[in-house]
């Protein structure tokens, strides 16, 4: 049996980083004195199966990873977060045993249930103290991808070359799919006879935190979990359409500081000192002369439900509050307040938002449709393989154009500090390098 130090190593070697969210290093997370493994199988954006899919498919495997993890970290539990009608899909039940030590935890169906500080709170009762991190509380929270790219790495120490993404929108046929990291999104599109409506947009990720892409240029990361396909009128993509010039003068002008939006905030009901009202009311002008008075713009999950749900004179808190988040990153300043505990409010419950109302808020409840599993790895001609596609220094390329590697063969080392190498996802030869992506070719 590895030790933790070695399962660490084993996951920094794969290039193992979170599956769905913003690409954290994995390795990095695992210490040992910690109590709870939290599996985040929330899915918490809608239109997104992916996890569902490799719970149906991958549960036995997912279950042993955890148990290698828990076992040399010294953790006596670990919890799989599975919303309500997930659980119900999946024939699984709350409290249900899935190996020893571990248990599903039945999430309520609402958003964003797969927000991490929300997550651990809803799963253990602990509550992440604002400004400090998850292993505060003793809790460390894995992607149901992760771990079973977790697992793969500890036993048979495979990098990561591949990964799971749902395909869906405002698409005949919409698929869960397994193709390697760097395939072009165009070729992916192509390959599955997909076209995408003129007056449509395609977003990497979910229709709340996505982002909107262009097919042409870009390619599946290790944290893309899905391609979603939306018309532009839908108030999901309308909203972020219009650029932060835009956001910061209507927030500027129209706001009545009715506090609706912090009313509705998911982390302010944890009691979180966030109030996004507060920040709309110092949108331009303050922040910039005194980022201090804008510290708790840390706090956000960036979930949206404040620009889509909150406000009726179409003001984005989240994006005022996007603009403060860069001002402290400039600044190097966060959060934090040792000296102060918070407490959950006692209204939460009343003020969580259903994925079903949520759904409607976005305008994309006629595309949410269930999608097939198509499980077998797609062949690209060609990967492009970022440099940066993980929270830490970019990773280090160590191969030249004319090169010709394997699938798994390491093309980037490690970065400096927090980083993560990179390995082929294809047989191939490199035909481009530089700092920022290298690119293979199926050789013919």
């Amino acid at each position: 049996m590895a030790s933790l130090d070695e399962i660490k190593i084993s996951l920094q070697n794969a290039g193992i980083v979170g599956a769905g969210g913003a690409g954290f290093p994995s390795y990095a997370k695992l210490a040992p004195g910690e109590e709870i493994l939290l599996i985040n199988a929330a899915e918490c954006e809608p239109m997104l199966y992916t996890d569902f899919q490799l719970m149906h498919e991958k549960m036995a495997q997912a279950v042993e990873g955890a148990r290698l993890i828990m076992e040399e970290a010294g953790m006596t539990q670990c919890l799989f977060g599975i919303k309500a009608h997930n659980c119900k899909a999946l024939g699984l039940s709350d409290g249900q045993e899935l190996g020893k030590g571990c248990f599903v935890k039945q999430l309520p169906d609402v958003y964003p249930m797969g927000d991490e500080i929300n997550l651990i709170y809803q799963c253990t009762g602990r509550l992440v103290q604002p400004g400090q991190l998850p292993v505060s509380q003793h809790v460390i929270v894995f992607n149901m991808e992760t771990l079973c790219n977790a697992r793969e790495a500890i036993l048979h120490q495979k990098p990561l070359t591949e990964k799971y993404l749902t395909i869906n929108g405002d698409i005949p046929n919409p698929v869960v799919v397994h193709v390697p990291i760097g395939m072009r999104v165009s070729e992916l599109l192509d390959r599955l006879h997909i076209t995408i409506p003129e007056e449509d947009v395609l977003m990497d990720g979910g229709p709340s935190m996505g982002r909107i892409i262009h097919p042409n240029t870009a390619v599946i990361t290790k944290t893309t979990k899905g391609l979603i396909v939306i018309p532009k009128e839908t108030p999901a993509v309308r909203v972020k359409m219009r650029g932060q010039k835009i956001h910061r003068a209507i927030a500027s002008s129209v706001c009545c500081q009715c506090t609706r939006c912090t009313d509705m905030c998911p982390r302010h009901a944890l009691g979180y000192p966030l109030e996004p009202h507060m920040h709309v009311r110092v949108a331009s002008g303050v922040n910039e002369v005194m980022p201090e008075s804008v510290l708790s713009a840390s706090l956000c999950c960036s979930c949206g439900i404040c620009e889509i749900a909150a406000c009726c004179q179409y003001i984005s808190p989240r994006a005022v509050i996007l603009d403060h988040k860069s001002i402290l990153a400039q600044n190097k300043l966060h959060f934090s307040d040792p000296s102060k505990e918070y407490h959950v409010r006692e209204d939460r419950s009343y003020t969580m938002m259903s994925t079903e109302r949520w759904k409607d808020f976005l305008g994309i409840t006629r595309y949410d449709k269930t999608p097939v599993f198509h499980p077998e790895l797609m062949q690209p001609d060609r990967v492009e393989i970022p440099m940066h596609q993980h929270i830490g220094s970019p990773s280090v390329p160590c191969v030249r154009e004319g090169d010709t590697v394997a699938k798994g063969t390491r093309i980037a080392e490690c970065g400096p500090g927090l980083s993560i190498p990179q390995a082929a996802s294809i047989d191939g030869r490199v035909t481009y390098v530089d700092q920022t992506k290298i690119i293979i070719e199926k050789i013919n």
